[in-house]
C-alpha cells in the first residue's frame, strides 16, 4: 500500500435520525390520550431499539439486504459475498465491499 494514496471514504452512510423519533414519541406520549398511549408506548419502545444499534450492525443490515436481493444466502465474508455485493452495488471498491462484509459477519456471529 502506499504512503501516497488517500484513503476511500466508506459509501455507506448511516442516517441517524432514531433520535429525532424518540424524543417525537416521547413528546406524543406526554398529551396522548388513553386509548393511543399503548401503541405509542410500543412505537417507542422499537424505535429506542433502533438508536442503541451501532452503525456496523446498521451497515450490516444494509449488505444483508443487498445479498438476500441477490439470492445469495451463504457467510457473508466470503469471496463469494463479496463478489456478490460489488455486483449488486456496483459503486462499492473491492476495499469497501470486504470491510462491509467483515462487519456484517462480526454482527451475525
Amino acid at each position: 500500500m502506499s504512503l501516497f494514496r488517500k484513503p476511500q471514504p466508506l459509501a455507506v452512510l448511516v442516517v441517524r435520525d432514531a433520535p429525532d423519533v424518540v424524543a417525537g414519541l416521547r413528546r406524543a406520549l406526554e398529551t396522548a390520550p388513553d386509548a393511543e398511549r399503548p401503541g405509542l408506548e410500543r412505537a417507542l419502545a422499537l424505535a429506542e431499539e433502533s438508536a442503541g444499534r451501532s452503525d456496523a450492525e446498521l451497515r450490516g443490515r444494509w449488505v444483508r439486504q443487498r445479498l438476500d436481493a441477490v439470492g445469495y444466502e451463504g457467510p457473508a465474508d466470503s469471496v463469494e459475498a463479496i463478489k456478490n455485493l460489488r455486483q449488486a452495488e456496483p459503486g462499492l471498491s473491492l476495499r469497501q465491499a470486504v470491510t462491509y462484509a467483515k462487519e456484517t459477519a462480526a454482527t451475525e456471529a
